[in-house]
């Protein structure tokens, strides 16, 4: 299971660098390159609901994670024959990194590489935890410890792995061979994941209440023209009642909301048959509390919808965020550090923030506030947000200062004189940001969504997070349109060093 993990940690980094990869070699604008990032990086979101859904319904754990596991292999190893050197003699085009280079071809293994990198990650990031908690269950069960040190070892090399694998990789600097060592080693994880196959148990889907969600819209659009009953208690409740959505102490019936009306069809008993034969086709007939159940959920799209702006603020820290980075001195001292160092450092603090926000919400419990806190924490995060934006700003204000004073914007490739730090109090604002956030949008749906699918809970804060992520593809997209409309100077920085339109996206999410 802790390959699967470092696989996860390789393709992280391979997207980690993707900007600087299609700025430079494919040499296509920053608002380009951040469109394909963002799209990449919301489908992973998005993806994880659906994901959870098949594996629930049709695909067991193990074998979602096999099939995640070889589509990383197979992704980033077409990852690497898009580079121009791979395939060169193949296809009769020139080996350098230049974009005459590349053909039709490459393009298309390499949106192949990113399709395929997404279904791995997605069904990943969902199977991975709950699958290993089974086998760590089967193993108590079974009375199999470990000791202290055995776990505490097991943890260090959890984290070391990937971090001994992806600080190396990061000073290799022809594309083909970064790609390629992190294929190599994707497919050794991969390899090590099914070598357990033997010791895994693998448990048969079970079926997902989301389904039921499904069948309330077929059953309501098949009863369409029939008529609500005067009388609610006619309602086909059968033996699911659910006490959440009872108001009385006799939960044998539960009481229609009003609102929605259409959907309370679903469990209209038809009169031209009885109930039990009508019980056989779930898909024709519902509960109530199924109905209830489906309103609650179609009642949280408002307030998600303010969920997704967000996300469009936590898109810019894996684009403009690395473009600015790859342009500093990176040196400290004798020694010359790479952008990478700045995802550990992010993910370091987004979980440690994201931990003492929890104990908070602990502390509101024991007050009797516990209600308000997603709220206090989604307003927390968002002035974060605002802080880290402007922070960008002004870093970036002055990177184009002393870009200027040393004649340097003309020169796309030339390195700014200006510390690769100056970029740590924004990711830590960042970190911050993406830390409360993620945990008060999971508490607002854990405590809204019907008891039934608190399993899904956290997958729709994710999916909304994504669709907030891909909607930032249209503030790039207009950031483009702001910063050519400023003049002939604006587009000469936005093709060479791209700096005003980090500039301007900054103070326009602001």
């Amino acid at each position: 299971m802790a390959a699967l993990l470092w696989a996860d940690c390789l393709a992280q980094f391979v997207m980690w660098t993707m900007m600087e990869y299609l700025t430079e070699v494919w040499k296509i604008s920053v608002v380009h390159a951040a469109g394909i990032v963002n799209i990449f990086s919301g489908l992973v979101l998005v993806l994880q609901l659906p994901m959870q859904y098949l594996v629930d319904t049709i695909i067991s754990k193990y074998w979602m994670l096999v099939f995640s596991s070889l589509a990383y292999s197979v992704g980033i190893g077409l990852l690497t024959m898009s580079t121009p050197p791979v395939l060169a003699g193949f296809v009769g085009t020139c080996s350098e990194y230049k974009p005459e280079c590349i053909v039709k071809g490459h393009k298309i293994l390499f949106y192949a590489a990113l399709g395929l990198l997404a279904f791995a990650s997605s069904s990943c990031s969902v199977e991975s935890t709950e699958f290993a908690e089974e086998q760590l269950e089967i193993a108590i069960n079974e009375h199999i410890s470990l000791s202290l040190i055995q776990r505490e070892f097991f943890k260090l090399l959890l984290f070391m792995v990937p971090v001994a694998a992806i600080i190396p990789i990061s000073y290799i600097k022809p594309w083909n061979l970064r790609f390629g060592v992190s294929a190599i080693c994707t497919v050794i994880a991969t390899l090590l994941f099914l070598s357990g196959t033997c010791t895994y148990e693998n448990k048969e889907p079970e079926g997902s209440p989301l389904t039921s969600v499904f069948r309330v819209f077929v059953a309501s659009t098949t009863k369409l023209f029939y008529r609500l009953p005067s009388d609610a208690s006619e309602l086909y409740e059968g033996n699911d009642t659910d006490d959440s959505f009872s108001d009385s102490d006799d939960s044998s019936f539960v009481q229609p909301t009003c609102g929605l009306g259409c959907l309370e069809k679903a469990a209209v008993i038809l009169p031209n048959g009885t109930i039990e034969q009508q019980e056989t086709n779930r898909w024709r007939l519902c509960s109530v509390t199924e109905v209830e159940e489906t309103k609650r959920l179609l009642r949280m799209i408002p307030i998600c919808l303010t969920f997704i702006i967000p996300g469009v603020v936590s898109s810019i820290g894996n684009t403009y965020f690395v473009e600015q980075a790859d342009l500093l001195n990176k040196k400290v001292g004798n020694l010359k550090a790479t952008t990478v160092i700045l995802l550990p450092y992010y993910n370091n603090v987004n979980k440690r923030v994201a931990k003492m926000y929890t104990g908070c919400l602990l502390l509101f419990a024991l007050m009797g506030r516990k209600k308000y806190v997603h709220v206090v924490g989604f307003a927390i995060s968002m002035v974060a947000a605002i802080l880290c934006c402007i922070t960008a700003a002004m870093v970036e204000n002055r990177r184009l200062d002393v870009a200027r004073s040393h004649g340097l914007i003309d020169k796309p490739d030339a390195e700014i004189p200006m510390s690769l730090f100056w970029l740590l109090p924004q990711f830590f604002l960042l970190g911050c940001f993406d830390g409360i956030r993620e945990k008060s949008i999971d508490d607002f749906f854990t405590d809204q969504c019907p008891r039934s699918l608190s399993k899904y809970a956290t997958l729709f804060s994710t999916a909304v997070t994504g669709l907030g992520v891909i909607g930032g593809v249209l503030s790039v997209y207009l950031v483009g349109i702001i910063s050519e409309s400023k003049g002939k100077m604006h587009k000469v920085v936005i093709n060479n060093l791209s700096a005003d339109v980090v500039d301007v996206s900054l103070e326009s999410l602001v």
